[in-house]
């Protein structure tokens, strides 16, 4: 039986958001991802925790890629970023239920202990029921974190439009900037290499 893949995560910095700001947030959120998987696969709970369940180890990768720039651009002050750590179960899925929440299988339990496990600057982590692939995976994943955390608002955004497959014209008129500043923020975000982690780390899930 094929493995799916459970994200668990929380929003770095969702208290700080004021309450307005916050429910907007939280709806967007919730409709962003149902946009992926469907209602019955993609919930947020408690305000600033959610998960998401993906039967394909790629779009599960790009798609946590896609949730941290989601909400690095979402401009609730001028000085301040959110954030989101993520804990990624990989293994089976024994019962759906009416939603995820209600779902269980050996990829939710995976998924939910590492999430509770996960150090401070830990915020994608990959865990399979190999232990030893479990070591390769976390120091690619640490790796890509270096470089994701330090990524801009305006980086966030290209970067988050790439994944919804835009080119870079079409990024440009989106956000009323000229193309050339597109690719320096592509470029400057090392979009490439994170791309390129993404395919390698697809092969061994």
């Amino acid at each position: 039986m094929k493995n799916s893949l459970v994200i668990t995560g929380d929003i770095i910095g969702f208290t700080k958001v004021n309450t307005k700001k916050r429910e907007k947030l939280v709806q967007l959120s919730q409709e962003l991802i149902t946009s992926w998987v469907g209602i019955k696969h993609a919930q947020i709970f408690r305000g600033d925790s959610f998960q998401i369940v993906f039967d394909d180890a790629s779009e599960a990768l790009r798609r946590s890629i896609q949730i941290r720039c989601w909400f690095k651009k979402f401009d609730f002050d001028e000085k301040a970023m959110l954030d989101a750590r993520m804990s990624i179960g990989v293994g089976q899925i024994s019962y759906h239920g009416t939603t995820v929440l209600d779902s269980d299988g050996e990829a939710f339990h995976i998924s939910g202990r590492v999430f509770d496990k996960l150090e401070e600057d830990e915020l994608i982590k990959i865990v399979t029921p190999d232990k030893v692939l479990n070591e390769q995976l976390n120091i690619i994943c640490r790796l890509m974190d270096v470089i994701m955390s330090g990524w801009t608002r305006s980086q966030a955004e290209v970067v988050f439009l790439v994944l919804e497959n835009k080119t870079q014209k079409q990024m440009a008129e989106e956000l009323q900037v000229v193309q050339s500043a597109v690719n320096n923020r592509l470029k400057l975000s090392k979009w490439k290499e994170i791309e390129r982690a993404v395919r390698y780390i697809s092969t061994l899930l």
